[in-house]
């Protein structure tokens, strides 16, 4: 097993995120993604197509390393509107589980007064451990 999963005995189990998670191997640092492609263009102003994006993005930074969706271990979400993201989870859980499979990292999700790039409605950083 490349991860462990660490759940403190008597925890109640979180919902699509992991408390902690134990990793060995090569560490792999990804700077904040958005919703825009390749060519830094926005496709769409919408948050679940943007977290799409943004997650698809990171993947692809952490595959140049040799790695996938399945070593990223942490994850930061920055998101400039709490109410629209928790209304759509349910949304947001099918597209997260397109790219991500069913990797559930450590996560943290945050709400900001803004993000640098105007059209923007999420950023998302990870952290991946690659197996040695």
């Amino acid at each position: 097993m490349m991860n462990k999963t660490l759940q403190p005995e008597g925890w109640a189990p979180p919902r699509g995120y992991a408390n902690g998670i134990e990793a060995r191997g090569r560490q792999i640092y990804v700077g904040g993604q958005i919703g825009w492609n390749a060519q830094c263009k926005f496709e769409s102003d919408d948050l679940v197509q943007q977290i799409y994006q943004a997650l698809k993005n990171a993947v692809d930074v952490v595959r140049v390393a040799g790695g996938g969706p399945e070593h990223v271990v942490r994850m930061t979400w920055y998101l400039v509107d709490k109410k629209e993201y928790v209304a759509r989870l349910k949304e947001i859980g099918q597209v997260y589980r397109e790219v991500m499979g069913r990797n559930f990292p450590a996560m943290t999700a945050i709400q900001v007064a803004d993000l640098v790039e105007n059209e923007a409605k999420v950023e998302i950083e990870v952290t991946a451990v690659i197996p040695d």
